[in-house]
């Protein structure tokens, strides 16, 4: 690829982003983030989401072996919702919905990189039952994990978050418009991205990981299924298990990279459960890590990135050439 700058195209949202590959080699005297490296205990009786401890006034959690699931103590969305407004200036609607967290593990020291594979199914299986459970009742299903205080965690104990709403938001909705644009574009993008190479990190017969095109973050991954999946509940045994597997070695890869335990805001995009006509879908996750040189330099989206578009240093082949080598 060329070291000059250029603007790539994202396929899923339309969207473009600046890739400066020159600037890569730019001293860098900004913000340095502080790494606790201390070990941390395998319970800790002040954190509200390991086995046995308070969360709130009212709610306790039982001593769990395994993958537990509860409602968010403090949830973004309610049963009820606020007004609707029609004022040209001042519309608004309301918005309803539920929230879950989904522990991984009892153990406070975990992350998803050191589950054991039975444990890592267990996580692939729980999301996709509330996937499907969740999807009974409202438009979409958002499961996502924040993992790290970079990413505004806050708790280190390993697990994730489920948003279910009635209403498809944004980025959905521009996935969808792009997938109706133009059927089977994700199962045609990882079959070209399975012939180039440049940018694959890890693949198997069911899943496919790149650093995409149009990667904005600078270690960005896409998990796309090669399976005609549009949602978590449609995946195979076999596919549940090969993703599991996948995302283990992913994770590893990451902390393996700097030699931290890396952080990173990571999603699930399937179609809308609103939605009848999905054979446009093809299920894939978004993995946005902020770590740009090392376990303390990180990205900031800030800037040309908040006023005009994405940009970034670091080429997706040369992020994806340094994954590959990670482990």
């Amino acid at each position: 690829m060329t070291d000059k700058p250029h603007r790539r195209r994202n396929l899923l949202t339309n969207e473009w982003v600046l890739v400066s590959p020159h600037r890569a080699a730019r001293p860098w005297q900004g913000a340095v983030e502080t790494i606790n490296e201390a070990p941390l205990p395998h319970h800790d009786p002040d954190c509200y989401l390991c086995p046995g401890n308070a969360r709130s006034a009212s709610a306790r959690n039982p001593n769990y072996a395994d993958t537990f699931v509860f409602p968010n103590d403090f949830p973004a969305l309610l049963g009820e919702g606020g007004p609707t407004r029609e004022d040209p200036f001042f519309q608004s609607q309301p918005a309803t919905g539920e929230a879950r967290v989904v522990c991984y593990s009892p153990d406070h020291a975990a992350t998803f990189a050191t589950l054991s594979p039975e444990a890592a199914r267990q996580v692939v299986q729980t999301w996709c039952h509330h996937s499907a459970e969740l999807g009974q009742r409202w438009a979409h299903v958002q499961i996502f994990e924040n993992k790290g205080a970079a990413m505004g965690c806050s708790s280190p104990h390993p697990h994730g978050q489920i948003w279910a709403s009635d209403f498809v938001p944004t980025l959905a909705a521009r996935e969808d418009a792009a997938q109706r644009e133009r059927p089977n574009l994700l199962a045609d993008y990882a079959e070209a991205e399975l012939k180039s190479g440049e940018r694959v990190v890890e693949s198997n017969d069911h899943w496919l990981i790149v650093v995409p095109w149009w990667a904005g973050w600078p270690f960005e991954t896409l998990v796309i299924a090669r399976d005609p999946a549009a949602r978590l509940e449609d995946l195979s045994a076999t596919a549940r298990e090969a993703l599991a597997d996948i995302l283990l070695r992913l994770t590893k890869r990451y902390d393996a990279l700097f030699a931290t335990s890396f952080p990173y805001s990571m999603g699930w995009h399937g179609a809308p459960h609103e939605f009848i006509d999905i054979q446009h879908w093809r299920l894939h996750a978004h993995f946005y890590p902020p770590l740009l040189r090392s376990a303390t330099v990180r990205k900031f989206m800030v800037g040309f990135e908040l006023l005009a578009e994405a940009q970034r240093d670091l080429t997706p082949e040369q992020a994806a050439q340094r994954l590959r080598a990670a482990l």
